[in-house]
């Protein structure tokens, strides 16, 4: 685990892929919780859910690499926790696709809730899925690269898996995803999903802009070397 950045209110950590932020059904391992509660203690009485989540305002995939914040004290983590609420903290992402988008810039906006037939995953739509709520992820094209598209990716909510469960209702799902893009998104070069949290942005306290880098980790970053090369 990297730390980005440590003050007394919150830490920006750069995670690694592999590493669940916190314990749940079928996790196994060390999560970012028992790395925080042992380099930083304090987080222990810190969040709605200390004893599952102390200091964790939000969190990322499994196997999504990236920036994220946690707070280190319960009025930062209220003020952090109602940043996100009001959608006042920009996330941004780079993703790498199969296929390739038909508008090189757009808003998905399809509700996401959880599939009748598969409650762990999540599905679009009217049918098919219970409890649907509305979900915005805005995307931009940066790069082809042969069968696959480089994406720049900016969810305006926080649903769970909603960048990959988005991405592929408009058939490009991020490569590397079994569980949305099933064998076809496979990158024979790359063991996880190609889907890294790049940067972190928010006012704290209010007027004052903070803005936090992860750089893009070693796996992702060969991926797509041996993708420019085969162009």
């Amino acid at each position: 685990m990297q730390v980005i950045h440590e003050d007394k209110d919150f830490l920006i950590l750069a995670k690694p892929a592999g590493i669940p932020v916190h314990r749940g059904v079928a996790v196994h391992g060390e999560t970012v919780v028992d790395w925080l509660t042992k380099k930083y203690p304090e987080v222990k009485s810190v969040g709605d859910d200390p004893k599952e989540r102390p200091g964790i305002v939000h969190r990322l995939d499994k196997d999504t690499s990236g920036v994220m914040v946690v707070a280190r004290n319960q009025k930062a983590f209220e003020a952090l926790k109602q940043l996100f609420k009001e959608r006042r903290v920009e996330k941004t992402y780079l993703a790498l696709v199969l296929g390739a988008p038909k508008k090189k810039h757009d808003v998905i906006t399809a509700p996401i809730g959880r599939l009748i037939r598969n409650p762990l995953k999540r599905g679009v739509g009217e049918r098919g899925i219970r409890g649907g709520r509305p979900a915005a992820t805005e995307y931009r094209l940066l790069e082809y690269l042969g069968r696959y598209s480089l994406l720049e990716v900016r969810p305006k909510t926080g649903r769970m898996h909603q960048i990959r469960v988005h991405l592929a209702s408009i058939g490009c799902p991020v490569a590397g995803d079994p569980a949305y893009g099933g064998t076809r998104a496979a990158l024979p070069r790359l063991n996880r999903q190609f889907l890294h949290a790049s940067s972190l942005a928010f006012s704290y306290p209010e007027g004052r802009r903070l803005r936090f880098e992860a750089a893009l980790p070693k796996d992702l970053s060969a991926v797509l070397r041996e993708l420019r090369k085969a162009k």
